[in-house]
């Protein structure tokens, strides 16, 4: 096999830049990556706890908050170690395999993330829209079947992105990949051959899964808002709005993001690469940082849980 000047053939170890053009102050930003990581494990530790030992909140909402928190500390611990090592450490390298398995992670949990929330959304949409169903159609089998349904989709349709790169890229113009995290488009890049199958098979999964999820959590929300204005009763209107309220916070929160550094990804050629790099960081670690704030904060039965929970800590000391 022919190998053109220049070109590397499968290379055993890639080498992450961390963010490009911030190189000098990386060990600064470091900082409060670090300290998101720890609230991230910490909040959603809490909210996990809350829920095990609460039998009062082992109800279909509260089990996709748990969902959604381990979700979030795994994605979180997925990114974090690696990006400090570079940061902090000065440890850019990462074997080819290493940084494969890396991405199919950070994919999958994304996806299982959305899948997750999709599903709080058809949780309320039922509970709201059709009451007296909600025991029956939410019952312990169902849920077990979302959250196999969830992994194994995320799981299925990330997968062959990891058999196209391993298969059909096998030379490359360069080790070096200007990223703090081993990305799909960032590995993708490193190839001299024709990538077009890798970029059209990412956008596949893209839109297959965070698309259609985004359509279905919308369609969902209309009704609710839909039923929510046509009740009678003061009360019940806004009791039923404010439950929605924090899943609609971290719906946004988490496509507005993701959205945002997509397109600056595509169409923001004249946009500094450090600013790239940032968001693709921000849109994954800000999210299951803010959640739990946003349930702890929005939602009264965990509020008061972690208040009760505070209260006697301190009257133990």
């Amino acid at each position: 096999m022919l190998i053109p000047n220049g070109s590397i053939f499968m290379p055993a170890v890639l080498t992450l830049t961390g963010i490009p053009g911030l190189e000098s102050v990386q060990h600064w930003i470091g900082i409060p990556f670090c300290v998101m990581y720890f609230l991230t494990v910490i909040g959603n530790s809490l909210i996990l706890g809350i829920i095990k030992y609460e039998h009062s909140l082992h109800k279909p909402m509260y089990i996709f908050l748990a969902m959604l928190g381990a979700t979030n500390i795994a994605l979180s611990t997925c990114i974090l170690p690696e990006t400090l090592g570079i940061f902090w450490f000065h440890l850019p390298e990462i074997s080819f395999a290493a940084c494969l398995l890396q991405m199919w992670l950070i994919h999958s949990f994304q996806a299982i993330e959305s899948g997750i929330l999709l599903a709080m959304a058809l949780d309320r949409y039922v509970a709201i829209c059709d009451p007296l169903r909600h025991v029956t159609i939410f019952s312990q089998q169902f849920l077990t079947h979302i959250a196999v349904g969830v992994t194994l989709r995320a799981a299925i349709l990330v997968a062959p992105c990891l058999v196209l790169i391993k298969c059909c890229l096998k030379l490359y113009r360069t080790t070096v990949i200007s990223h703090s995290y081993c990305e799909h488009m960032a590995i993708v890049k490193l190839a001299t051959e024709d990538v077009r199958i890798n970029k059209i098979y990412g956008l596949f999964v893209a839109f297959s899964i965070l698309g259609f999820d985004i359509i279905f959590i919308i369609l969902s929300y209309v009704q609710i808002f839909i039923t929510v204005f046509q009740l009678s009763q003061k009360e019940a209107r806004f009791k039923a709005f404010n439950t929605c309220i924090a899943r609609i916070c971290v719906f946004l929160q988490s496509y507005l993001l993701a959205f945002f550094s997509f397109f600056t990804h595509r169409f923001g050629a004249h946009i500094p690469p450090y600013v790239h790099i940032l968001l693709s960081n921000l849109y994954l670690l800000v999210p299951p940082f803010l959640n739990p704030i946003v349930y702890g904060v929005k939602t009264k039965q965990i509020h008061d849980h972690v208040l009760k929970l505070f209260s006697k800590t301190i009257l133990n000391h």
